[in-house]
């Protein structure tokens, strides 16, 4: 009887925690103090992502063996908004992982020119769009409670997040500065570049271009072996 709970709503419910939980110590101050004087900041770094890696991947395949309840019927309209969504999401995690913007948790302070933003003007929050976008797209094409609690939880955590991290960046920098920097820069992904706020001065990096596809196509191939079902129509 254990067994059959903890491999249905028991197991997604467990990995939901194991997730959510490994998270909250990035904001606990005194407690990745110690963990970082213990691996040091690179052991920090590495442990830290192969542990959310592995509770990521735990989460997925526990909804996956979660009990399926219907929501609304798959169509095939459906995975082509995935196939279509999923470029652009990778493209914004690429871009945006340790780019030169202040305003993002995931990119660097270095080398940042407000006068030429760079993913910036895309968007200050690349990663944050791009996991909402993939936990919507993902939604829309995983009619079921299970992909509903998973996905959904994903889309209001990046819609938050973004939030709270906007609030906060604004913040420390003062308004003044948070207008100058911020002025051809947009929170919208390519909302500075429809009102004219920004205009790109250079084509894209083509290492991170490369990367892109490379890790695009990775999940083109890889989906099914890990995951389950090919992700194409």
């Amino acid at each position: 009887m254990t067994m059959g709970i903890l491999h249905g709503w028991g197991e997604l419910l467990a990995a939901f925690a194991a997730f959510f939980l490994s998270h909250a110590l990035p904001s606990r101050p005194a407690l990745k103090a110690r963990v970082v004087a213990v691996l040091g900041r690179a052991g920090y770094g590495v442990a830290f992502s192969l542990l959310s890696t592995g509770l990521l991947y735990w989460l997925i395949v526990a909804t996956g063996r979660a009990p399926y309840v219907e929501l609304w019927p798959p169509a095939l309209w459906q995975r082509w908004t995935v196939n279509i969504i999923m470029p652009m999401v990778v493209l914004l995690g690429t871009f945006g992982v340790a780019a030169p913007n202040p305003f993002a948790f995931e990119g660097k302070a270095a080398g940042f020119d407000p006068t030429r933003p760079g993913i910036a003007g895309v968007t200050r929050q690349p990663l944050f769009w791009a996991m909402l976008l993939w936990s919507l797209a993902h939604l829309l094409a995983n009619g079921d409670v299970a992909h509903g609690l998973m996905f959904g939880a994903f889309a209001a955590l990046a819609a938050a997040g973004m939030k709270l991290v906007e609030a906060r960046r604004a913040r420390t920098m003062g308004a003044a500065e948070w207008a100058r920097l911020t002025a051809h820069t947009g929170l919208w992904p390519l909302w500075a570049l429809f009102s004219g706020r920004w205009r790109p001065h250079a084509l894209p990096s083509a290492k991170r271009l490369g990367l892109a596809v490379v890790i695009w196509w990775s999940l083109l191939e890889l989906h099914p072996l890990l995951i389950g079902p090919s992700p194409l129509p």
